[in-house]
């Protein structure tokens, strides 16, 4: 589903260029759970960046399905990030102005959906996530951990082929951290290839694959 080769990011300084991460070649089969592991500062969340294709600041081959990323321009880019992708962000990084429910049908509103087909859907993903109570509320209404929650939601909600999460639980009591990582493994048991960052060996535990990234290079697995 996804092949990296030789896939290079650097910052230009002063003194010359910062690389972010060095020579990454990786393959992930369709179906898989990975999670991505490694010290602060190793390049976790650029590698899922890069994978979800919001960073374009990057060298080397990138093959997403049949899709050769590295030869596409942004805007082709970006139709098949919000096409397949979902991405639980470390900082929720909902929109403000809009409400929980309008949030949850941002990612239905980019695909072929009918509007009472979108309200249904949403309705259902706020009754999954125990939300329906907040759906007229605006993220600043909000604790951090209901942020995360409809966060989760809003990336799941449409069903995409890959699912990006950086730290997802991170600000999530035990028991709410629980519930999203049984429904990410319920996810990936139905057929949705599944990337995460964590720094938790209990969520790596769900997985069935751990990458190791140190210093910007790729361990050996």
């Amino acid at each position: 589903m996804i092949k990296l080769r030789e896939i290079e990011k650097c910052y230009k300084t002063k003194a010359g260029f910062t690389y972010v991460l060095r020579q990454i070649n990786l393959d992930i089969a369709e179906g898989e759970f990975i999670t991505i592991m490694g010290p602060s500062g190793a390049g976790k969340s650029t590698l899922l960046s890069i994978l979800g294709l919001y960073d374009h600041a990057w060298e080397g081959e990138f093959h997403f399905t049949e899709y050769p990323v590295h030869r596409l321009a942004a805007k082709e880019r970006a139709i098949i990030n919000k096409r397949f992708v979902g991405f639980v962000f470390q900082q929720f990084h909902l929109l403000d102005d809009l409400t929980v429910a309008e949030n949850l049908d941002i990612p239905l509103s980019y695909r072929d959906i009918r509007k009472s087909e979108r309200q249904a859907l949403v309705a259902d993903g706020l009754d999954r996530f125990n939300i329906v109570g907040k759906k007229d509320l605006f993220p600043n209404q909000l604790s951090g951990g209901q942020q995360q929650l409809v966060a989760v939601a809003r990336a799941v909600i449409a069903k995409p082929k890959l699912l990006l999460a950086d730290e997802p639980t991170g600000n999530l009591h035990s028991d709410q951290a629980c519930e999203i990582m049984k429904l990410f493994k319920k996810l990936n048991s139905e057929g949705t290839t599944i990337v995460q960052v964590t720094h938790s060996d209990t969520n790596a535990a769900y997985g069935n694959r751990i990458i190791r990234l140190k210093d910007g290079w790729l361990a050996k697995e």
